[in-house]
């Protein structure tokens, strides 16, 4: 039996990214996406985007609030216990490993270019 965990997301940055540089030399950037429906009166669908390693630092130095972007990765759930409640906690989170850059030129400095990383 095969798997298969592979997502595609187009959609407009909510937020800048944040970025994150650690003494092993690696680089984690996360932004949020939201994500259009079919129908123009539902609300947008919002998604938390996990980017690791040369990607990520091209996603913090193009990437910006209202910017399109294309998304490729995989779901994963970042699970925690709630240290007010004690509750089990979830999120969703798309691990990106491929990242376009979309839109207009004032949306994203430049033109629509892949960037793709292996992990």
């Amino acid at each position: 039996m095969t798997s298969l965990n592979v997502v595609n997301l187009v959609g407009r940055v909510g937020r800048d990214p944040e970025v994150k540089y650690f003494e092993s030399g690696s680089v984690v950037t996360k932004f949020s996406l939201a994500v259009n429906r079919r129908r123009r009166e539902d609300e947008p669908d919002w998604f938390t985007i996990e980017i690791w390693g040369k990607t990520a630092e091209v996603a913090a130095n193009y990437v910006r609030k209202g910017s399109q972007v294309g998304i490729q990765g995989a779901l994963r759930f970042d699970r925690w216990n709630d240290r007010a409640t004690g509750a089990d906690r979830s999120a969703p989170v798309i691990r990106a490993d491929r990242l376009e850059l979309l839109g207009a030129k004032r949306d994203n400095d430049g033109s629509s270019s892949p960037v793709d990383e292996e992990f």
